[in-house]
């Protein structure tokens, strides 16, 4: 009874929050939008955003965990009700759901979750089929370009678009609650200590990106005219925005699921020295190539910041009295965030966004939880707007 009256209460606290920003859709988009898109729109987004707020938390992950019991019929119900939504939303845009690379959503939905369905090893120890799995499903979530037709929420322009929502969905539900991953922490929780956690690692980030990036020219103050009302909603918007877009989905992957899975991973091991040596032998020589295949000057500058984060985590790790490996797996997570962004074009943007990783995930495993780290990149990737900033690539 007391799980069932737990379980209760989290729903509740997500229809809270499926409410909450169900109000600040229909108030953002309610002047700028036909009736009809909002209506038909409304449904999904309730719907989605309350299993959104939901699907993370530990009752109800445990409780669908033991109701499915390794049954394939039920595993697959979840994904299935989830395709179901997205090629409802499609035919309703009028869009072909097999149209281009539409039609691959079903493969990513059950790929992940069929993989965990169907190993029969049941314990919590992390081995390469997890980090494979990973990989074989990120890759094409990240790499493949899905263009949908309508306004929900508006093709990634505000809040998240279906397809993001359901990808999102499926990982979560995939290592979460098929795989029996824990400490993925994707559900919103109020705790003031977690709040300020967030704001003063964002804080020192940023005096950091100041400091350093002022003085080799990559930061420009330009300010604002005035500090007008216009101004702090469109700065109050690109926060929500931004969190709902892409932060919480880079932090649910590289933190709540990559950075999980290596502390896991190399806390197994017990010998955090070997991760360390290998991801430094690796991560410093490709910063460097990053480094020399991109345009500019300062072409060190992202292979110095990897050598720093793995400088800091080996001196952290040497008097770290918690669980060793901690802070290597950091190192290793952090650098391989920052050397994604080599679209950016940018060298001293990569540098600064492996530190960037270190930040966020530095918050995640003080708070363990994935809508924190999410907290401190969403202040992050809005500082230009907020301090009136401009990168000079």
């Amino acid at each position: 009874m007391k799980n069932v009256n737990g379980i209760s209460l989290e729903l509740k606290r997500s229809a809270m929050w499926t409410v909450v920003l169900t109000g600040l859709f229909l108030l953002i988009n309610w002047t700028d939008n036909s009736i009809n898109d909002i209506v038909t729109a409304l449904p999904f987004f309730v719907v989605l955003y309350f299993f959104f707020f939901s699907i993370g938390k530990n009752a109800v992950s445990a409780r669908i965990h033991k109701w499915i019991d390794s049954d394939v019929r039920k595993v697959v119900i979840f994904p299935a009700l989830l395709i179901v939504f997205y090629f409802s939303y499609i035919l309703l845009n009028h869009q072909n759901p097999f149209e281009g690379v539409l039609g691959l959503l079903p493969y990513l939905i059950f790929f992940p979750v069929l993989v965990f369905a169907a190993r029969r090893d049941r314990t919590q120890n992390i081995d390469w089929l997890d980090f494979t799995a990973f990989i074989i499903y990120l890759l094409p979530t990240t790499l493949i370009n899905v263009s949908q037709k309508g306004n929900l929420p508006f093709s990634g322009n505000e809040f998240d678009t279906v397809y993001r929502i359901v990808i999102i969905l499926t990982a979560v539900y995939a290592f979460v609650t098929v795989r029996g991953l824990t400490d993925v922490g994707f559900f919103p929780v109020l705790k003031w200590k977690y709040f300020w956690t967030a704001i003063w690692v964002w804080a020192v980030f940023y005096l950091f990106v100041f400091i350093v990036g002022y003085q080799v020219n990559f930061i420009k103050i330009v300010g604002h005219d005035s500090i007008s009302k216009d101004l702090l909603m469109k700065i109050g918007l690109t926060l929500l925005l931004t969190f709902l877009h892409t932060a919480i989905f880079e932090e649910l992957f590289f933190r709540g699921i990559l950075l999980n899975m290596l502390i896991k991973r190399i806390g197994q091991a017990r010998s955090w020295k070997v991760f360390w040596q290998w991801g430094i032998v690796i991560s410093v020589p490709l910063a460097l190539l990053v480094g020399y295949t991109l345009k500019g000057g300062m072409q060190w500058f992202p292979a110095l910041m990897s050598l720093a984060i793995f400088a800091a985590a080996y001196l952290i790790e040497k008097v770290n009295k918690s669980q060793a490996g901690v802070y290597t797996a950091l190192a290793i997570t952090s650098v391989i965030f920052g050397l994604v962004h080599y679209h950016s074009g940018a060298i001293v943007y990569i540098g600064f966004a492996c530190v960037a990783g270190w930040a966020y995930g530095y918050t995640y495993i003080k708070t363990k939880n994935v809508f924190y780290s999410a907290i401190v990149h969403t202040l992050v990737n809005s500082s230009v707007l907020i301090f009136g900033l401009e990168f000079v690539k």
